[in-house]
């Protein structure tokens, strides 16, 4: 008959069952009392007489009598019942809980079972853990406010569709009725089930004592400790109750205050129950009932208590150990947390060391997880809930990242070398364990036939297992046995049972120790999550945040941050499938409490590693050869002889004086900085990734992050623009304190195991992007607006000069003189820089500005040429006629104009040619194997190669920073002008007389008086030398849009401009024209500058006499200064 009663399966489902039920009547507390989730329907307006009506009658509702406060519902009912339907059904779960631990415990009492936990520890905990289970679902459901009304609404709805209530609400109403004072009625309840419970609790009285030991006493002890007694380090842990060694000590003290609750009676007849419920009332505050809902203790006691006759002495009891609790507890824990961060350090070194000693000493590892688990469960509990004392230090606590680090730590190691657990347990079963279960099941006098074929059973599947099982990889599946001996454990506990467990304590001591080395080969997981899951912490995110905040303050502590995010892939344990709408809360929740930690983490370390960065960078800097010339200086004023400053002047430090020390005591900020590097980056150590729910969490990549973002700003910053002043780092500057930073960058690699490389390519790929990843701008954003703005937009007013002989451009000395030199932003090593710093995609960015410009300039070129476009046709058809060509020429309006315009595309597209040659070199050096194909592609392309092939090509060489006979980027940008309004045949036509515009304006230069040639400069002082390039490129690239002849229209060009200034010599007014020969030289430099036209064809329209003569005019009026 009690092979039938099912008590250990049923005790299995209906303890799962009750986890599920309490976690979502928790969950409807919740909803219900906050504000942002709460039904709809609660807080409805309309609805709110209905629900004040239904709270008040509940729960005896007339639903017939139309009360005009139920219109509302009656309104809605089809919503209401929608609304309400997942609460009702919740609710009818806790009924049909209730009926089922009723009849269970009622049977567990007919059958008068045995509990010890020492002996029967599985059938003893299920029992205690349903009991509690259950009173935690009533003690819940009991502080849910809104359940009257969530009924109440839907009976009331349900009656209205159907017209007759819910056939379970009238036990749903009188059950909420009689938990209105759900202790008293628990207790009642309780009343028949006396015996059992406090046989139960009572067996406690082994195990709960000499656990519940103050850290003076685990440390005299050596408590964890595997060092104190070296000859037996290799000795299997193992006790007669293995099981019992980590229990959560919270779980003990839940069932001592819940079950003499329950079952007080004891409390006043039996001494050994008075000590054990004081010892658990001394110990905390509160006890977890589930999730963040606590029990208050010693208020719950008391206040049940106070309404027993006889009870006064325990009254006075439960205030005496609520004054000892609030005195000494914070304190203990605290000395607890103290000891076991020392003795868990000491045991991760040793298997660290030595991780063939897990197998051995497995328990120490749950031991250790499972005391420190309930110190930090104590300490979240109690710092939510903190009591007013004189010493609240003692609920704070600034270590605890360290024993949560340990904690971690352990974890994985058992996870990392589970192999070597089964290996060890798989030969302890079969050679060991089975042969002494054995023995002891021989030397029984009496096996019925039942338990005879489990204890069977059990010795041939241990017998079975060898060690090529766990060299082969084989899964390991233990749970049939250990539900069997949970079954053989319900089978001889019952009273009369033929082999009582009691008397054969032997049996017990084996098959428990069995139970946890078969654990130890297939659930390790399930045991490491049963005594290390911190999942609660979930529900308290401000006490854990603050936790973080303080370990995060503490130097030390630094190294052992990353516990704090890794301890959220914890909550993903907590759901539970009777309660799905939870787990979407949790998931968001864990990863935003790990999201801030790693945040957290990863901006303290990139401060610090860019503030050490900035500090290289400032001593790099000291080094660069600007800064040396006050020692280049002091040493020629030494070698002169000159007077030695006087002692008012401070001398100047040379590099490197920070390196000197006379003490090594004496301690730097870089020191500093280090120290604090080193801790932070050994957090990172503790796990390379971790899994929250769905989600791989890598920690490095958040730190990659930080640093991304903030060396992209810090880039950004040392380029130094000022757009109001126009000032701006000059790039070689800028490119010295981006290597340094670099340079100390990788350094961090030595730390911790990052990819700088990834981390420095992408956060220069960004700058050379006009805008970053964070959409803030970038260097190549910065320096081609300064460009634009600041160097060409003077250099077109002439303030600035093109210097070809130096290849830069040079400040003119002028009153309107900029305040920068800009020889110092454009010569060939800043250039170089610049390109080495924004790359090809920036100067593509920056060639697309510049083209912008010059697009602009010749739409008002062509303006000007619509204007003008009668006069410019004939005078195209009479060059050679110059009488009429001079009559032709004092009606043309505008001819200073265009070739302004022109010379300011002749500027932009020189600076563009210098940016291209320094982009060239940098690319030379980088990649001189990718340049040398380039090139020779571009240099054997054949000329009759169809023009569209002839433009990628150049397009690639373009991109690489190589010169090409036509500019591609030049020829997209004229092609983008063309629009429908007008045809192919205008636009040539256009083409065409502008260049006859600029032939017949040139003579015009001769009158100005800047237009004179510089021979340091190579050039005219005012940019005019940079027609040559603008006439050649533009030319070459509107007659490619246009699919003309590039060379014979040059040479008509050429042709006509010969014509327009061998005119110009026949002026008899030198004074008027005293710049002729000057201008002389441009025709040269077009022909010069040009791929299409050569010096034959220059001397057969223009003396190359003139040329000559010009060449020794200009250079007769330079002075030459030597020395």
């Amino acid at each position: 008959m009690d092979y039938q009663q099912k008590l250990a399966e049923k005790l299995t489902i209906l303890n799962e069952r009750g986890n599920g039920v309490l976690i979502r009547m928790n969950y409807i507390k919740k909803t219900c009392s906050d504000p942002k989730l709460r039904p709809s329907l609660l807080t409805d307006k309309a609805m709110e007489s209905a629900v004040k009506y239904i709270n008040k009658k509940f729960p005896n509702i007339d639903f017939r009598g139309n009360s005009q406060h139920l219109t509302s519902i009656q309104r809605q009912k089809s919503e209401v019942m929608a609304a309400m339907t997942s609460y009702y059904d919740s609710f009818l779960d806790v009924i049909e809980f209730r009926d089922h631990v009723y009849e269970l415990l009622n049977t567990i009492d007919a059958c008068q079972c045995f509990f010890n936990i020492a002996i029967n520890f599985d059938f003893t905990k299920s029992y205690l853990d349903l009991i509690v289970t259950y009173t935690s679902v009533i003690i819940t459901l009991s502080r849910i406010d809104d359940k009257k009304a969530l009924v109440g609404m839907y009976n009331c709805a349900h009656e209205m569709t159907n017209g007759s209530s819910d056939p379970s609400y009238p036990r749903l109403g009188q059950m909420f009725v009689e938990y209105e004072h759900p202790w008293k009625k628990l207790t009642e309840e309780f009343g028949p089930h006396t015996r059992s419970v406090t046989a139960a609790v009572l067996s406690l009285n082994m195990v709960y004592p000499r656990r519940n030991l103050p850290a003076e006493q685990w440390r005299s002890a050596q408590l964890l400790s595997l060092l104190s007694a070296p000859a037996a380090m290799l000795d299997p842990a193992c006790c007669d109750t293995m099981a019992c060694e980590y229990l959560s000590m919270e779980v003990m003290e839940r069932w001592i205050i819940i079950g003499f609750l329950l079952c007080h009676s004891s409390l006043n007849t039996n001494q050994a129950s008075q000590e054990l419920w004081k010892m658990a009332l001394r110990s905390g505050l509160y006890l977890t009932l589930t999730r963040d809902e606590v029990l208050n203790i010693h208020k719950v006691s008391e206040d049940l208590f106070d309404g027993f006759k006889g009870y006064s002495k325990r009254v006075a009891d439960i205030k005496e150990c609520r004054e000892h609790a609030i005195v000494n507890s914070g304190a203990m824990h605290r000395e607890r947390r103290h000891f076991l961060r020392g003795a868990l350090k000491e045991l991760l070194k040793v298997l660290e060391d030595e991780p063939g000693l897990l197998g051995p000493k497995a328990l120490f590892v749950f031991m250790a997880l499972s005391f420190s688990r309930d110190e930090v469960l104590w300490l979240v509990r109690h710092s939510e809930n903190m009591p007013k004392i004189k010493t609240p230090e003692d609920y704070i606590d600034n270590q605890l990242a360290e024993l949560l680090f340990y904690m971690e730590k352990l974890k994985s190691l058992m996870t990392k070398y589970s192999q070597v657990l089964q290996r060890y347990h798989v030969q302890y079963l079969a050679q060991f364990d089975a042969m002494v279960l054995n023995d002891t099941i021989q030397n029984m006098y009496v096996c019925p036939e039942e338990e005879s074929i489990l204890t069977t059973s059990f010795v041939s599947t241990l017998s079975a297992l060898s060690v090529k099982q766990v060299e082969n990889k084989e899964e390991f599946d233990f749970r049939a046995l250990r539900l069997d001996w949970l079954r053989l454990q319900a089978y001889t506990s019952v009273n009369k049972a033929p082999l009582p467990i009691k008397d054969y304590p032997d049996l017990a001591k084996v098959m428990n120790m069995i139970q946890f080395h078969t654990r130890m080969v297939d659930s390790v997981d399930d045991l490491l999550q049963e005594t290390s899951d911190l999942s609660i912490l979930c529900f308290y995110p401000r006490v854990f945040e603050k936790m973080f905040c303080q370990s995060a303050e503490e130097l030390t502590m630094k190294r052992y941050l990353m516990a704090f995010p890794a301890t959220c892939s914890h909550f993903s344990h907590c759901g539970h499938p009777l309660c799905p709408e939870e787990t979407v809360a949790i998931e968001k929740r864990s990863l935003r409490l790990s999201v801030t930690f790693l945040e957290q983490i990863a901006k303290q370390t990139s401060s610090v590693v860019l503030e050490i960065c900035a500090e290289q960078c400032n001593l790099n800097d000291q080094l660069l050869p600007k800064n040396c010339g006050e020692t280049i200086s002091a040493a020629r004023n030494r070698k002169l002889k000159k007077p030695v400053p006087k002692k008012g002047e401070v001398q100047k430090e040379k590099p490197g004086a920070e390196s000197l020390r006379k003490d090594r005591a004496i301690t730097t900020n870089m020191d500093k900085m280090h120290l604090i590097l080193t801790e932070l980056c050994s957090s990172y150590s503790l796990c390379s990734d971790f899994i929250i729910f769905d989600h791989i969490v890598v920690p490095t990549e958040f730190l990659l992050s930080h640093l991304e973002t903030r060396l992209s700003e810090i880039i950004v910053r040392m380029a130094n623009y000022n757009q109001t002043t126009q000032e701006i780092a000059r790039p070689s500057d800028l490119l010295a304190g981006v290597r340094a930073y670099t340079a100390s960058l990788h350094t961090l690699s030595s730390y911790i195991n990052l990819d700088v490389t990834r981390l420095v390519k992408s956060v220069l790929l960004q700058q050379t992007q006009p805008l970053d990843s964070q959409g803030g701008q970038t260097i190549t954003t910065l320096y081609t607006n300064w460009y634009l703005e600041g160097l060409l937009r003077q250099a077109s007013s002439a303030f600035i000069v093109h210097c070809p002989t130096m290849h830069c451009f040079v400040n003119q000395t002028t009153e309107n003189e900029p305040g920068f030199r800009a020889e110092e932003y454009s010569d060939i090593s800043e250039l170089r820089a610049l390109a080495e710093l924004i790359g090809p995609y920036g100067l593509k960015f920056l060639s697309e500005n510049l083209l912008w410009h010059i697009t602009s300039q010749v739409s008002e070129l062509k303006k000007l040429v619509i204007e003008n476009m009668d006069i410019l046709v004939q005078m195209r058809n009479n060059f050679d006629k110059p009488e009429e060509m001079a009559n032709l020429k004092r009606r043309l309006s505008g001819g200073e104009n265009v070739l302004k315009r022109m010379t300011i595309i002749g500027v932009i597209l020189s600076f563009r040619a210098m940016a291209q040659e320094g982009l060239k070199d940098i690319l030379h050096s980088h990649c001189p194997y990718l340049m040398g194909p380039i090139e020779c592609l571009r240099d054997f392309i054949p000329p009759e190669t169809d023009i569209k092939v002839t433009l990628s090509v150049f397009e690639l060489a373009s991109a690489a920073g190589l010169t090409c006979d036509i500019d591609p980027a030049l020829v997209s940008a004229v092609a983008s002008m063309h629009t429908d309004n007008t045809s192919v045949d205008e636009e040539y036509k256009l083409s065409c007389l502008l260049l006859v515009y600029i032939a017949v304006s040139l003579p015009t230069l001769a009158m100005n008086p800047n237009s004179s040639y510089r021979r340091e400069y190579g050039g005219h002082n005012n940019n005019i030398h940079c027609l040559a390039t603008a006439i050649n490129q533009l030319a070459a690239a509107m007659f490619t849009v246009q699919n003309k002849n590039i060379e014979q229209h040059l040479k008509e060009f050429l042709l006509l401009a010969s014509s327009t200034l061998l005119q110009l010599g026949q002026d008899v007014e030198r004074v008027e024209s005293k710049n002729r020969d000057s201008v002389y030289l441009l025709l040269h430099m077009i022909v010069e500058k040009s791929p299409f036209l050569s010096q034959d064809m220059l001397e057969s329209c223009f003396p190359y006499a003139l040329l000559r003569n010009a060449y020794r005019e200009v250079f007769r009026t330079f002075v030459i200064t030597l020395g």
